[in-house]
């Protein structure tokens, strides 16, 4: 197979795993909630201290406390930097959906089934609340060390994430 070819089906795998979740309203629905969830914990994340003391200091301050970190996101890193939390948060509904619809067409029959949706979760998990994981752990200062502000994590988890969504394509169709 030639690179031509193998882009060519990698483009068409992707596209294919892109379209599945916009094909019922149901799924469309699915992803958007899926987004809006994975956004919020990202965005809480960037500053986890001050999450757990707004938070704990009552519900009533987590539209505020969503407000400001998605400010002080923007403040520090930019457009772009917000942007990729969008769409990781987005592309992270897609791969749910799609793993969700991949176990529902072809079943679970064995544990080697689970394993292959993997990096698609892990991916979804990892990268993009990466430095606000390391926050959260105390490692402030490994945070100061991450060039761009923790983008190339977010750039790496996108990476993952078509990755995933290329390899395993549309749910429906069999990738052999």
């Amino acid at each position: 197979m030639t690179v031509t070819e193998s882009a060519a089906r990698f483009g068409g795998q992707l596209r294919g795993a892109l379209a599945y979740p916009f094909e019922s309203s149901r799924r469309a629905l699915a992803v958007g909630a899926i987004g809006v969830v994975t956004y919020v914990l990202l965005i809480l994340s960037t500053f986890p201290q001050m999450s757990v003391q707004m938070l704990g200091a009552g519900l009533h301050w987590f539209d505020e406390t969503l407000i400001l970190l998605t400010q002080n996101t923007y403040a520090t890193n930019g457009a772009t930097g917000l942007g990729m939390i969008v769409v990781y948060a987005g592309l992270t509904g897609v791969a749910v959906v799609n793993t969700a619809g991949q176990v529902r067409t072809m079943g679970v029959s064995s544990a080697s089934d689970l394993v292959g949706v993997l990096p698609g979760l892990v991916a979804s998990g990892c990268a993009s609340c990466g430095a606000g994981l390391l926050g959260l752990l105390g490692f402030a200062g490994a945070m100061a060390a991450l060039p761009f502000h923790g983008d190339l994590l977010r750039v790496g988890g996108i990476a993952l994430l078509l990755g995933f969504l290329a390899r395993s394509g549309d749910p429906r169709e069999c990738a052999l």
